[in-house]
């Protein structure tokens, strides 16, 4: 009986605990406390704040390093293993491990990823969550393009190397170098002045190249990629309105189901009532 007891009292802590994580004035305040690390991370770059706030800015990067901790702690202390059911907890946890890393001067550069907490938005603005995760839902899509945009590339990269490689080393020398140069093209970053225009110096009808893998790439497959992220991005609102329209309607089930009960409860008992009268009036008339 008296294990029943603690047992019964772990469970009622460890859901008043659930019960406060997963208040929405807690998960506000985690969310101002990340916009301000991130705010302070970026002030830490400043030359004047290292002088004027050295000491300062240790103790903040500490101390919200420590509210992190205990958010974590507190989560895992109310869901236990099933805390690792929940991708989001599992990057949360990844995103302060890194915080945690030594600061030494060989993990330097893995201590400077603790602007990363930044990325804890994700988690936390569901909007931002539905986001992340229509990129995902998007991904297999988006591998058949890649793909497709792969072999474009590599087409366009021999044909690049072969045609211009002997007088652009720098630009088509290698394979290598054809696909950079074809990348930049594709961004239409410097590609006419910079690239196409000097070669068409040399090669007049350059433009019967260049011209086509800018429209198959920059405009065809940047529209293939838009298009997969919107339509995946609608069916991630679609399938959300659907399931708050089946919530609904179980509500609204359930409360017709409730009203007919009471509706079959008071039939009954008019019922109940006509017979006591009738029987009434059969006594009185005896």
């Amino acid at each position: 009986m008296e294990g029943n007891g603690v047992a019964s009292q772990e469970g009622s802590l460890r859901e008043a605990v659930r019960a406060f994580v997963e208040r929405e004035s807690v998960r506000n305040g985690i969310l101002a406390v990340i916009i301000f690390n991130a705010i302070t991370l970026g002030i830490s770059t400043a030359d004047w704040a290292r002088t004027s706030l050295g000491g300062v800015l240790p103790v903040i990067d500490n101390l919200v390093l420590t509210i992190f901790v205990i958010e974590l702690a507190l989560k895992f202390f109310a869901y236990r293993l099933s805390f690792f059911r929940s991708a989001w907890n599992i990057f949360d946890l990844a995103v302060v491990t890194v915080g945690l890393l030594p600061a030494t001067e060989s993990l330097s550069a893995l201590r400077a990823l603790r602007v990363i907490r930044a990325l804890r938005l994700l988690s936390i603005v569901p909007q931002m969550r539905a986001v992340v995760q229509a990129l995902f839902d998007a991904l297999p899509g988006m591998g058949a393009v890649i793909i497709m945009l792969g072999i474009v590339y590599y087409v366009f990269g021999v044909m690049a190397t072969i045609i211009f490689g002997a007088a652009f080393d720098e630009w088509f020398g290698t394979l290598g170098r054809s696909l950079y140069s074809l990348f930049q093209i594709m961004t239409l970053e410097s590609w006419s002045m910079g690239i196409v225009r000097p070669v068409m110096e040399q090669f007049p009808y350059a433009w019967a190249f260049f011209v086509p893998f800018i429209i198959i790439t920059a405009f065809s497959v940047l529209n293939l990629f838009i298009g997969l992220l919107v339509n995946t991005m609608q069916s991630a609102v679609e399938a959300e309105e659907q399931q708050e329209f089946e919530v609904l309607r179980e509500l609204v089930r359930s409360e017709t189901d409730q009203v007919d009960a009471h509706v079959l409860e008071l039939r009954d008992e008019i019922s109940a009532l006509r017979r006591e009268i009738a029987a009434m009036r059969g006594a009185g008339n005896g």
